[in-house]
């Protein structure tokens, strides 16, 4: 369409995160909720029912809404299956960031993505198709996952689980705020500071892509359900398009981007280094020097592996199996200690049906990381891993300070 546009504010006696796109007779509305507020959920299905669109467009993508659908999806993980496909960090970031949704939710009553549930009953009740926008949840933590260093993994988890930890609880009216603008502007920018490549993945990327999937949408009149924090973003991005200024074709942010060449020789650096440094010790002081360098080093990978394991209280045969592999984990990148510890921990301490069951639950509290077994394997994954990686980070400067 190369008609004219308008976007529109509504008066502040009307509701502040509404929007109106229109382009050649076409109308998109656009309606900014909070994803724990009752109120947000209550203002969708009115809007629906008053406006009569011919297609409502909602902030989820097909596995979300299934999940949210049937809660006792959980069931049918295999926790084994998900650290051999190297998916493990991805797991557990999703229920960090389960976890924080649902604690808030908890606080008011209300379940996150109430208003997105609502959103799609009302839709059906009134007999109007609905398209599922959001991109797939797996694809986005994915491509924030490549866009990150292994610290800046470490820092996202942090952040999620200090958040999902935190006793601090939202009020009602504290949660009807995350709709006005200047809250989003200042969360948006601290998230900025803090993980700009997240924010990137998670916000801007986003923006882009509801955007495309809801003006590709049939209808001339469409109502779209979004988060308040992807609102701008999503405006900006169809003023552009209704105004020939961008393209629909999202195709390059849709898939996670394979691992460049340089991404590839990094994960080699770290045993490259070693071995050369374990020669350089052959060569300066003999093969006793560079016994006592090969020891040290296995010492400090292996340890703080085991170390890490230790504090996410595993089996003592998996705290074993963690100073053991970590050593050939480093030797070999493809392969992580964290696999080794959280596999040998499943065989172990095997999940149990009440563990399949209460997982999302059991995640709302610390302790339910290890109360629940497959939480606690994934604690375990995460925890040895992060030992190995410091381990050999201190075993670096180390190994070089025995040639000097």
């Amino acid at each position: 369409m190369n008609g004219q546009t308008q976007s529109e504010n509504q008066t502040q006696s009307e509701n502040q995160m509404l929007r109106r796109i229109q382009a050649d007779g076409r109308e998109i509305i656009l309606i900014g909720t909070a994803h724990i507020s009752q109120s947000s959920a209550d203002e969708v299905s009115e809007m629906i029912v008053s406006e009569k669109p011919d297609r409502v467009c909602v902030e989820l993508d097909d596995d979300r809404l299934k999940s949210m659908q049937n809660e006792k999806g959980w069931q049918d993980l295999d926790i084994v299956k998900v650290l051999k496909s190297g998916k493990g960090f991805l797991l557990l970031t999703n229920l960090a960031l389960s976890s924080f949704q649902k604690r808030m939710g908890e606080g008011v009553g209300i379940k996150p993505g109430t208003e997105m549930k609502a959103a799609v009953e009302t839709a059906e009740s009134a007999g109007i198709p609905c398209s599922m926008v959001d991109r797939p949840i797996q694809v986005t933590l994915r491509r924030a996952w490549a866009k990150n260093s292994f610290f800046g993994k470490v820092k996202l988890l942090s952040a999620l689980l200090s958040s999902a930890f935190s006793k601090e609880e939202m009020t009602e009216e504290e949660i009807e705020n995350l709709k006005n603008q200047s809250v989003m502007d200042g969360m948006m920018d601290e998230l900025s500071k803090f993980l700009p490549s997240v924010k990137e993945v998670l916000i801007d990327e986003r923006d882009r892509y509801l955007a495309s999937k809801i003006w590709d949408a049939p209808g001339q009149k469409v109502v779209a359900v979004l988060g308040a924090g992807h609102l701008n973003g999503t405006v900006r991005w169809l003023e552009s398009l209704a105004s020939g200024n961008a393209s629909s074709d999202v195709s390059d942010i849709s898939e996670v981007p394979p691992k460049k060449a340089s991404s590839k020789f990094a994960g080699a650096v770290i045993p490259l280094l070693i071995a050369a440094l374990l020669i350089a010790g052959f060569f300066t002081g003999g093969a006793k020097t560079s016994m006592e360098m090969l020891l040290r080093w296995l010492l400090w990978n292996g340890s703080l592996a085991a170390a890490g394991s230790l504090l996410a209280l595993a089996h003592p045969l998996t705290i074993l199996v963690s100073f053991a592999g970590a050593p050939v984990a480093t030797v070999n990148p493809f392969i992580g200690v964290g696999l080794f510890a959280g596999i040998c921990e499943a065989g172990l301490r095997k999940p149990r049906v009440r563990d399949m069951e209460n997982l999302s639950a059991d995640v709302l509290k610390f302790s339910g990381f290890y109360k629940n077994r497959i939480a606690h394997i994934l604690v375990v994954f995460f925890l040895s891993s992060l030992g190995g990686a410091v381990g050999n980070f201190i075993a670096v400067p180390a190994l070089i300070s025995s040639l000097l």
